[in-house]
């Protein structure tokens, strides 16, 4: 989701292990062309030293919500010491609204289909339904 209008930009379906989600949200990031500096808003999970450093390593500024409960982060004060660190965080929890909506709306909650192929064809769909959803008010603001 890009943070701005809360659009999907990009979504991948994969088996469920220990760290899928952050391996996807990795090829994810690193796939997206940009002439200046991207960054990657996550919540507490994604607070791990090696797809921090991943991401570092992909000229990918890491906006990850830090996880200091009974550890240390891997998000320094570099990080967080700047203005666009807060907001990011604090727009993170739209890709919630997008999830919500998705099993809500669109019948996510329990899919027909089996296998990934199938069930990954059905959530790219529906992502890009919600971007088709959320135009009309995108629309309605810029007027």
């Amino acid at each position: 989701m890009e943070n701005r209008n809360g659009l999907v930009v990009d979504c991948r379906l994969s088996l469920a292990t220990g760290t899928a989600e952050r391996e996807a949200a990795l090829d994810m990031a690193s796939a997206r062309p940009s002439n200046h500096g991207i960054t990657l808003a996550a919540d507490k999970a994604y607070d791990v030293a090696e797809f921090v450093a991943a991401l570092r390593q992909c000229n990918i500024t890491p906006h990850v919500a830090q996880n200091t409960s009974n550890r240390r982060s891997a998000i320094d004060g570099r990080t967080t010491r700047h203005l666009g660190y807060a907001v990011s965080v604090r727009r993170r929890k739209r890709i919630e609204e997008i999830f919500g909506w998705a099993k809500a709306t669109a019948g996510l909650r329990q899919t027909r289909h089996r296998g990934l192929a199938r069930v990954g064809w059905i959530f790219t769909f529906t992502a890009a339904a919600y971007n088709l959803v959320r135009l009309p008010q995108l629309l309605g603001k810029a007027a």
